[in-house]
């Protein structure tokens, strides 16, 4: 498949490990739409020289004339934000909602789930993969790593494209795997 050939959909998810790509990916794909605004879920995290050398990168690797929202919460920036979008990266909305009880994260999840396919314009969603290794001694990384996968089926299952980066290479899930019926 020639990348050239995408057709930029409704809601385009891509998801990968550290440093396969996902991002540059995204971006890519951002490039091919006018007026788009780029939300960044994350804490700014002053203090974290090695985050903040992150943040740089990214922002380095973004056209200066993309819109820009920095924040934590994802539903306020998406009923803000009226054009296209691309969210990097989706465990930021999990992050921001981390110590809610499983009926609210519930409610947080499905209302995000509900925006995004009433969206008008085409969003780009960037989320990461873990879970494929060790797993956690950690209760609050355990939980982490299952809403993020439970989080990361379902856009799977509203998203029109879904692609799998990895070391550098994308990987269009639609053309080479199906569902497992539930």
């Amino acid at each position: 498949m020639d990348i050239n050939d995408i057709n930029l959909s409704k809601i385009i998810f891509i998801t990968g490990g550290t440093k396969s790509g996902k991002s540059e990916f995204a971006e890519y794909l951002g490039r091919k739409i006018e007026k788009i605004t780029y939300i960044a879920l994350s804490e700014s995290r002053a203090n974290d020289f090695n985050w903040q050398k992150k943040i740089l990168q990214h922002r380095k690797r973004r056209p200066k004339e993309w819109g820009l929202v920095e924040t934590n919460n994802l539903i306020n920036a998406l009923t803000s934000v009226n054009g296209p979008v691309l969210i990097d990266s989706i465990g930021g909305f999990i992050m921001e909602s981390i110590n809610k009880n499983d009926e609210e994260w519930d409610k947080n999840l499905y209302l995000l789930l509900d925006i995004l396919q009433v969206r008008k314009n085409t969003t780009i969603i960037v989320g990461e993969q873990v879970g494929w290794s060790l797993v956690s001694e950690y209760e609050i990384g355990n939980k982490y790593i299952e809403r993020l996968g439970n989080l990361q089926k379902k856009i799977t299952k509203i998203s029109q494209e879904n692609w799998l980066t990895l070391n550098g290479r994308a990987l269009k899930l639609d053309n080479i795997s199906f569902e497992i019926p539930s």
